[in-house]
């Protein structure tokens, strides 16, 4: 044979040769030996329930405005000749403390007048009064004679009233809200001077739905219509001042007594003393600024509370039973808060729920958790100690 035919005669042998080889190789190698597939169950957190007596709080908010509150205004005509320095915005007087003072000119006049008047009107029904004893009047004359005394007296007191009108008053301690009027304006009767308020007490309107209510002992009206007494839960209202938070002490005093018609919740009015501390040493209170405040609420016998986190959608928990199966239990839930949830009924206390979030939890579904790991551990640490002392 020809060396050039020779050449394409063994190049595909030699191939065809190792293939052959291979095959022939990897049907001599031996299987791998199969593993089985273990599948392990999730693991997740237990929680051991317990019962316990709670106390609850009831959170709400509120925006701190004056019990009492004055549109002070002119009750007589006159210029302004005099202003307290102390009736301006944010200006703190005493009870009766004079504020302003219209020009009493006039009403001086009225007063002197009315009470010369008085006087002639005392002289005619004294010398009535005298002569009829004698005989020589008409009972018609002494009647006419104490009318006009008794008209001239009424013109007195009137006269005396307006007077005292030129001084501008309150009955009570307290802040200047707003200034109205100034010296030397000239002011009709009703002419808004400015506004005022008291500073021995403010007041804050809570707002409470009425799960909350079920848990506040809110003061009955009956009761204060009777005894004037309104002894409600106390309150905790906290705000932020100067970039830190500050807590005032309250009480509930009274509810508003109706239900409002777009909000359906009911207003209960708690009551701050001395908001401005101005015979105390807090920190004051200031009218307007917007608190939350925490009510004591009422206590309540052998509940189990459970993390909200651990409640799927709202009365439903993951129970995980002795032998690490789930099942989804439906509760009675007595009242929600942003942490916990407080449970009466539907699961004891000794049962054990998961708090992992489960995508899909199905019930009888195994899961393991904590316990049952380290008993696994345990029991396979066992299993090689005598592994070993058999060898």
């Amino acid at each position: 044979m020809k060396p050039v035919y020779r050449k394409f005669v063994l190049i595909p042998g030699i191939v065809v040769g190792a293939i052959a080889i291979a095959v022939g190789l990897a049907q001599l190698k031996p299987e791998p030996p199969k593993k089985e597939d273990d599948k392990l169950d999730l693991l997740v957190e237990v929680l051991p329930l317990e019962i316990a007596t709670e106390r609850f709080q009831i959170s709400s908010q509120g925006t701190v405005r004056p019990r009492t509150q004055t549109v002070v205004s002119a009750e007589v005509s006159g210029s302004i000749v005099s202003i307290s320095p102390k009736f301006i915005a944010g200006g703190v007087f005493e009870k009766g403390e004079e504020l302003m003072r219209i020009d009493p000119t006039n009403y001086t006049v009225a007063v002197d007048r009315a009470e010369a008047l008085v006087k002639q009107r005392k002289i005619e029904y004294d010398g009535a009064k005298q002569l009829r004893s004698q005989g020589y009047r008409a009972e018609s004359e002494y009647a006419s004679s104490a009318a006009a005394l008794a008209s001239a007296q009424a013109e007195s007191v009137r006269a005396r009233r307006d007077l005292e009108r030129t001084y501008i008053r309150l009955p009570y301690e307290g802040m200047v809200l707003s200034k109205d009027a100034d010296i030397g304006q000239f002011v009709n009767p009703g002419t808004t001077l400015g506004v005022t308020f008291a500073t021995d007490q403010a007041e804050v309107r809570l707002p409470l739905t009425d799960q909350d209510l079920a848990f506040v002992d809110m003061p009955a009206a009956a009761d204060i219509a009777q005894s004037g007494v309104s002894e409600g839960p106390t309150v905790t209202l906290s705000a932020i001042q100067k970039g830190m938070q500050v807590e005032w002490d309250a009480q509930i005093v009274r509810s508003e007594g109706v239900v409002d018609e777009r909000s359906r919740v009911t207003y209960a009015v708690a009551r701050v003393e001395d908001p401005y501390q101005l015979h105390g040493d807090g920190a004051p209170l200031p009218i307007g600024t917007f608190v939350s405040a925490d009510i004591a609420g009422s206590t309540l016998l052998d509940v189990i509370r459970v993390p909200r986190v651990a409640m799927r959608g709202a009365d439903q928990v993951l129970v995980v039973d002795p032998e690490n199966k789930l099942e989804i239990r439906t509760v009675n839930v007595v009242r929600t808060d942003s942490q916990y949830a407080y449970l009466s009924g539907g699961i004891v206390a000794g049962e054990q729920i998961t708090t992992t979030s489960i995508e899909a939890p199905t019930n009888g579904m195994s899961v393991r958790t904590a316990d049952s790991v380290a008993a696994e551990v345990a029991s396979s640490d066992e299993q090689v100690v005598l592994r070993d002392e058999g060898d």
